[in-house]
């Protein structure tokens, strides 16, 4: 149910608010504060969705609660009510952090256009930041090979610009830790990463994710919604299988690298997004361009730097190590003792052709745990279990 706190001292103008909030939704929870002041103190003891404030305000100025609010609890979007002499103030609010602005009195469209925007990107920051917690702990890099050497070295180099990313790999081979590890390394860490996976969304809807749509934009669209794009924004879109995107959604996105805009479907009202663009994929996008499955031009805004993922066939010595990562991993996971592998158990792994990269090696360790009887793996188990 989400929580809106008014802010403003004019009771007349909180009255007409909670009218038109309240009727727009009986699941929005409403609650008033008179002045700055009080609202920072409700801010302090309770946690909001929205924070609806107005500028010119006795004891506490809007732009005060804005800065204040932006210190103590910076994930509320805040929309900033402004007079007719205030506007020059409410656009400066913008620079400061606040997510839109509304002028007096409130035209019933724009207010609640913006309250569901707000409510909507509310919720996906809030759902990115306890994913975020979870990055630490389970993107990891694991490997002291030359080839691992090199793509750590070049991420060092290239994560703290602004640089746009195209990670190239087999299926399997890490190329979202790739990606994981050029957020967290870079002057964006702090913002969201928001991940798209353009092959498991339908060639129909993908638009609608990466840009949002607005309320009757197709049949299904019973209410405005935002999409990655703004989600991302201060922050790092994934692209991840860029190569199976429609060509439709191509021209878009290369519109939001050229212009740092979009537009929500069946909306003309552009955007502004500020977002570096990290894409991945296992296709060779230059045949893919030879056949017209790819736009060049978006393949040269996308490929300012390449980074290619190795094979695990390529670094069979870094095979030891993941074993010894993903046994701590499983027991954790299940909350169990952690299993070691014998020497020649780990050689006799080493030998093996994998195909399916790290994540076949991950589920054959798995495998190899659960069905091994005995705390140390040995050889004679690979070959039983291995499925090889």
């Amino acid at each position: 149910m989400p929580k809106i706190l008014i802010i403003e001292d004019e009771a007349a103008i909180r009255r007409v608010l909670v009218k038109i909030l309240s009727e727009e939704s009986k699941t929005y929870e409403l609650d008033e504060a008179e002045d700055g002041l009080a609202g920072i103190e409700k801010i302090k003891d309770q946690d909001y969705d929205l924070v609806l404030c107005d500028i010119k305000m006795p004891k506490m100025d809007g732009v005060e609660v804005l800065e204040a609010v932006k210190k103590i609890k910076p994930e509320i979007p805040m929309v900033m009510i402004s007079g007719h002499g205030d506007l020059e103030t409410a656009v400066e609010t913008m620079k400061k952090g606040a997510f839109d602005y509304i002028s007096k009195p409130p035209d019933l469209n724009r207010l609640l256009n913006t309250v569901r925007i707000a409510l909507d990107r509310k919720e996906l920051v809030v759902e990115n930041q306890r994913l975020k917690k979870k990055v630490g702990k389970n993107y990891q890099m694991i490997g002291n090979s030359p080839e691992i050497d090199n793509i750590k070295e070049m991420i060092e180099k290239v994560a703290p610009t602004e640089a746009r990313v195209l990670i190239t790999g087999d299926n399997g081979t890490g190329k979202e830790l790739v990606a994981h590890w050029l957020h967290q390394k870079s002057n964006r860490s702090k913002g969201n990463m928001i991940e798209v996976n353009c092959a498991a969304i339908p060639s129909e809807l993908i638009e609608s994710e990466l840009f949002g749509h607005v309320k009757g934009a197709f049949t299904s669209a019973n209410k405005d919604r935002a999409g990655k794009f703004e989600a991302a924004n201060g922050g790092t879109i994934f692209l991840d299988e860029i190569g199976d995107m429609s060509l439709s959604a191509q021209a878009k996105v290369l519109r939001a690298l050229q212009e740092n805009k979009i537009q929500r479907v069946g909306s003309d009202r552009d955007i502004k997004v500020d977002v570096r663009v990290i894409a991945a994929t296992n296709k060779d996008l230059k045949e893919e361009i030879k056949e017209k499955n790819f736009r060049e031009d978006l393949y040269h805004r996308l490929a300012v730097i390449l980074i290619e993922v190795p094979k695990l066939n390529d670094r069979k010595v870094d095979i030891p190590l993941l074993v010894d990562y993903f046994c701590e991993k499983i027991a954790k996971e299940q909350g169990t003792a952690v299993k070691t592998f014998s020497d020649k158990a780990l050689e006799l792994l080493k030998d093996y052709d994998w195909t399916g990269n790290i994540r076949e090696l991950r589920n054959v360790v798995e495998r190899l745990i659960i069905l091994s009887t005995t705390q140390k793996i040995d050889e004679k188990s690979v070959k039983l279990f291995a499925g090889k």
